[in-house]
């Protein structure tokens, strides 16, 4: 007497596929042509912008529109490289026999999705270099500006004090200690007062302000070794230090207009970087779809 196996009781065995949900041939494929396209672009984008900027006076375009412009431009980048790479992973994967639809369109949006991070550390990886050169460059731009402004290390000792540095306090210095032009200097130990000058101003910057003591005391020194008046002497401490002032304001703006910059670009990039994901995604969904009705249209006329 069998025994059937087939019974309401027996429970069905599961078969698991031996082959991978995921085809990397099509994933790498699809990646490498979204970079070679980002590079493209991306070297079309810096030929245009290029032309933007002339080294004569009135003939270029002003910073804030070449700053739209560029992040426009990687917007389109990234959007149009994701498409691509999407599209050609979905068209480029094998047909996955006796798969439901659902899992068929759950495996072409991964394909895309992963199509995409691949070729977005490609180009990262790529680009690190240059991008890491350019950030030093803007941030080592506005900490001189505010090193300048504040005037530190302007009579530091040895090595470490920079010639931008020691260049702006003797320009401020001297400006205290200019001497009338209709008089003769008369001073005997001009480097001296120098040194002194530029600390009292350091000090200044350091603590935010230079005390009503301390511009007395300047007033004296620029009256004795400018040659002028007291009350003349007070008015170019107060006129200096105004100008001072004037540029420490202007480095902070800098300094905030390009965390506000910076700030933008970032977020501008994240969200790029999402709909360039979800892009990836749709593509290859799309043209795996494609892919499969282009094969059922010739099953058909078999």
């Amino acid at each position: 007497m069998s025994m059937s196996m087939t019974g309401p009781d027996v429970a069905a065995t599961p078969v698991e596929s031996s082959k991978s949900a995921m085809s990397w041939g099509p994933i790498l494929g699809g990646a490498f042509a979204a970079t070679g396209v980002t590079l493209i672009l991306l070297l079309l984008g810096s030929g245009v912008g290029l032309t933007m900027v002339s080294p004569w006076a009135g003939q270029s375009a002003s910073a804030e529109a070449i700053g739209v412009t560029a992040a426009i431009w990687l917007v389109v980048v990234q959007w149009l490289s994701a498409a691509l790479g999407g599209y050609l992973t979905g068209r480029l994967r094998t047909r996955w026999a006796a798969v439901h639809t659902d899992e068929v369109f759950f495996r072409d949006t991964a394909h895309g999705l992963i199509s995409w991070a691949v070729a977005t550390i490609f180009v990262v990886g790529f680009l690190t270099s240059s991008l890491t050169s350019l950030a030093g460059a803007g941030a080592q731009a506005v900490g001189q500006a505010a090193t300048n402004a504040s005037l530190a290390g302007a009579v530091a000792a040895g090595s470490s004090q920079s010639p931008a540095t020691d260049v702006s306090a003797s320009y401020f210095t001297d400006a205290l200690l200019r001497p009338d032009r209709n008089r003769a200097q008369a001073t005997t130990d001009q480097g001296a007062a120098t040194a002194e000058v530029s600390r009292i101003l350091l000090q200044g910057a350091a603590q935010g302000g230079i005390p009503d003591e301390d511009k007395n005391y300047l007033a004296t020194i620029v009256a004795s070794h400018a040659g002028l008046s007291e009350a003349d002497a007070k008015t170019r401490v107060d006129a200096i230090l105004k100008r001072v002032e004037d540029a420490k304001v202007a480095a902070q703006r800098a300094a905030d207009e390009a965390r506000e910059a910076a700030a933008t670009t970032a977020m501008l990039g994240a969200l790029s970087l999402l709909i360039g994901a979800f892009i990836a995604s749709a593509a290859a969904a799309l043209g795996g779809r494609q892919r499969d009705e282009e094969e059922d249209v010739i099953l058909n006329r078999m």
